[in-house]
């Protein structure tokens, strides 16, 4: 029962009382009588007006819940002139006008929060309470490859994306740098905020391949460099001091032939050592890319034909998996044939006795793929075959996957190198 129903019936039944006991004892006296009936009118009369100023600010406080239950912030009260009526009211109106300034910071705080994540460098992903995606900002897109709708309301390790596997096996807390393909490397961090007494979790994704790159070429360039000096100042003149010594000795004794095969297999070995640094120094003066258009499928053709001398003293076939139209890149034709030199005699010396090479091109995605059936990559050195001097050959230097990073980075062109079964393949998205 409402107190206003309460207080009416209240009010009713004591009048009514009063009224019927001072018919059974004033009803002799009529002057008596008349008076009390008088005073029990204005009683009624006083009554009401008490309900009405008892009853009012309930009605105006219930009018202001409904103003709060509806997140509507902008009704105010008028002031009645009541003492105790206006104080309600003010405080009402206080309160109203704090709500007001409190929700417009917090959308202020939430769109400018929101603004910042979207246009944040660094990928963001925020998961909901059940560890599941619920938002991801743009960068965070390019970085995964992946479409928000796609990925929305999944868990991180159902989703087939390496960045993923490696979020999912995160705590609230953590950081760790993961490197790809031997190139792209990523600093992941995951972190958490309590939403209405929850946590909720979020993880930034920061791509750090430009920077270690720029420090890692900085680095063996300087390297490179000096070594190259040191050897050119040395060969030069141990050549001159080789090559007056074969040309003062007389060779027509027989007791000096065998010093001179030791002197030219000096002079040749100084030679190869001065290939050995030119390769390097390579790396190091590569120039920018002359970007002209060139037409892909005939950029492959022409340069498997320049390899298939190679590939058929171990009984190796090229197959061809050409996209029917032309396919127009924007690239420095003599560099990408450097590539596509470098990776083909790979494949080749990865097959050690029959296989084959399959050159396969498509427009959506635009994508060149390379793909061998030879040994594969071992495991423990995939994050390591970008590596400046690095080499799985018993007789390698180092520099070809060095070089084809370089240039690749160079175009802009993504890449990467995996084994999946028994066949291995470079794609280059173009």
């Amino acid at each position: 029962m409402k107190l206003r129903t309460k207080y009416l019936l209240f009010v009713i039944i004591l009048h009514l009382v009063t009224l019927v006991l001072s018919y059974f004892i004033f009803r002799d006296n009529k002057i008596v009588f008349i008076a009390s009936e008088v005073l029990i009118l204005i009683s009624i009369v006083i009554a009401w007006q008490l309900y009405n100023e008892l009853i009012l600010p309930l009605k105006t406080l219930m009018r202001g819940v409904e103003a709060i239950k509806d997140r509507d912030f902008n009704i105010k009260f008028v002031p009645t002139g009541k003492v105790e009526m206006d104080e309600l009211i003010n405080v009402y109106n206080q309160m109203m006008d704090q709500l007001k300034l409190e929700r417009t910071k917090q959308q202020e705080q939430h769109f400018f929060l929101e603004k910042l994540i979207h246009t944040s460098p660094t990928g963001i992903l925020v998961l909901d309470h059940d560890q599941k995606i619920q938002q991801l900002n743009p960068k965070a897109s390019i970085l995964l490859g992946v479409d928000e709708k796609e990925v929305k309301g999944k868990s991180p390790g159902e989703i087939p994306v390496s960045i993923l596997h490696e979020i999912n096996e995160l705590a609230s807390g953590e950081s760790k740098t993961v490197t790809f393909n031997g190139v792209n490397t990523y600093k992941l961090q995951k972190s958490h905020f309590i939403d209405r007494g929850f946590p909720r979790y979020f993880v930034m994704i920061e791509e750090l391949t430009a920077e270690i790159l720029a420090a890692e070429k900085k680095a063996y360039g300087k390297v490179i460099r000096m070594m190259a000096h040191e050897v050119n100042n040395t060969i030069g003149p141990v050549n001159s001091i080789l090559q007056s010594t074969l040309k003062s000795v007389d060779l027509s004794q027989e007791i000096h032939r065998s010093l001179q095969h030791a002197l030219q297999v000096a002079v040749e070995r100084n030679h190869n050592l001065n290939i050995f640094m030119r390769n390097f120094a390579d790396v190091v003066r590569l120039p920018e890319p002359n970007k002209k258009k060139v037409e892909l499928n005939h950029l492959v053709r022409d340069v498997a034909k320049l390899m298939e001398l190679k590939a058929g003293e171990k009984k190796i076939d090229f197959r061809f998996e050409l996209a029917e139209n032309d396919l127009m890149i924007y690239a420095d034709q003599q560099q990408m044939e450097q590539v596509l030199i470098n990776i083909i005699k790979n494949a080749i010396e990865a097959i050690e006795n029959t296989g084959s090479v399959t050159f396969r091109t498509q427009k959506k995605p635009f994508q060149l793929i390379i793909t061998d059936t030879g040994s594969g990559i071992d495991p423990v050195n995939a994050d390591q075959l970008f590596s400046p001097f690095f080499s799985t050959k018993k007789d390698g230097q180092g520099v070809g996957l060095t070089l084809v990073k370089e240039i690749l980075l160079n175009h802009q062109f993504v890449f990467s190198l995996k084994t999946e079964g028994e066949k291995t393949s470079f794609i280059i998205g173009l």
